[in-house]
């Protein structure tokens, strides 16, 4: 019986042929730089064993297909190519959680961080000294060739931010450059958030000082390549991320940028309602519905653009999607009510009563805007 499960001897070829690490590398629109960075990877991996896994967000400049190109030469060289998702903390837990060895590297694809420091990352690890090694810019001996001022200031001023509010000590949480152990990450990987872009930050933040960290500098290089995976709505995702966070992970990002819409949207509709009554003169029912309607259909727009941007719907999508969110948000409605006269009859308080009723709207939207509207395909 022992025999039987007795490694042979091809398994344990195998075995030692495994790599030490797994250099994960999200993607968009980087077909001219994955074949330079493997070239770099190749030339300072010399005495580890290593492999590559690009995570490629189905770029339109055919990313994945170059990947492919390489991985036919090369088996260390692995693409994963995502449709219908989008963003770099999910294409970083997917990669990671893909990979094959013990110690798992984040880097971006846009030859600025510094591969030579790889090395040393693993050595650490190795020796037990760290569980998770950032590549810091905040430490004594980092250098910045393509780091400008207005991008390195909000930078700075995020890191503030999660450090007073989240209690993270290490000096860059914001760091895009880090090397972990696997075994650690996944024990933190149901917890953290697939949206959003600083994975670090909620891999730190989940961790609750319990990961051994360490900090090293590195060169911060120029972009030769491609284009940023940062876009207007980083902010936001930041600040729904810290929310999220300080609600024990009870409230998700999404959700809070759901609510965050809804907010405005209730602006909206009391804006449009004040013009219609004040300016047009309409009578109240027409200026109601004509600002429920306006408010519902700015919510859409936002939420398409901002919330569900992993999932945005395009095209002949955008109608349907939108004749599906009307009436999600008209049951919304009759929820919504339904819950304040309840709460009202039971304590005649009126903003408990309201805010009850709000409540309710915006979990039942939220609910059902996820299940129908942008359902994953």
């Amino acid at each position: 019986m022992n025999e039987a499960i007795k490694p042979s001897p091809e398994t344990s070829s195998q075995a030692a042929s495994l790599p030490l690490l797994s250099v994960v590398v999200p993607t968009f629109n980087e077909r001219d730089n994955v074949t330079v960075l493997y070239r770099r990877l190749d030339a300072i991996l010399k005495d580890v064993s290593w492999e590559v896994i690009f995570v490629d967000d189905n770029s339109p400049d055919g990313t994945w297909d170059v990947v492919r190109a390489l991985a036919r030469k090369d088996s260390r060289v692995r693409c994963i190519r995502r449709i219908g998702r989008r963003g770099l903390s999910g294409a970083c837990i997917e990669g990671i959680l893909a990979s094959s060895a013990p110690y798992a590297a984040v880097m971006d694809a846009d030859l600025q961080h510094d591969e030579t420091q790889l090395p040393k990352m693993v050595a650490l690890l190795q020796s037990g000294e760290a569980e998770l090694v950032v590549g810091s810019r905040y430490i004594e001996g980092y250098k910045a060739d393509g780091f400008n001022k207005q991008r390195a200031g909000a930078s700075a001023f995020a890191t503030e931010i999660a450090r007073r509010t989240l209690k993270v000590e290490i000096a860059d949480p914001m760091s895009g450059f880090f090397m972990i152990r696997r075994d650690r990450f996944e024990q933190l990987a149901p917890q953290l958030s697939t949206q959003g872009f600083k994975i670090l930050l909620d891999v730190v933040a989940t961790a609750e000082g319990k990961l051994r960290a360490v900090e090293i500098p590195y060169t911060f290089g120029a972009r030769q390549h491609g284009e940023s995976k940062l876009d207007s709505m980083v902010a936001l995702d930041f600040l729904g991320l810290v929310l999220a966070k300080l609600t024990n992970d009870l409230i998700s990002l999404r959700f809070i940028l759901f609510a965050a819409v809804g907010g405005l949207g209730l602006v909206v509709h009391l804006t449009v309602l004040f013009i219609a009554l004040e300016l047009f003169k309409a009578p109240f029912p027409e200026a109601q519905a004509t600002g429920a309607i306006v408010a519902m259909t700015s919510n859409f727009i936002l939420n398409n653009f901002l919330t569900y941007r992993d999932q945005r719907l395009k095209g002949f999508g955008i109608l349907r999607g939108l004749l599906l969110f009307y009436l999600v948000c008209s049951v919304g409605l009759l929820a919504n009510v339904g819950v304040a006269f309840s709460v009202y009859d039971q304590e005649p308080i009126w903003w408990l009563a309201g805010a009850a009723g709000a409540l309710m709207g915006v979990v039942w939207n939220y609910a059902m805007s996820g299940l129908f509207v942008w359902r994953k395909r």
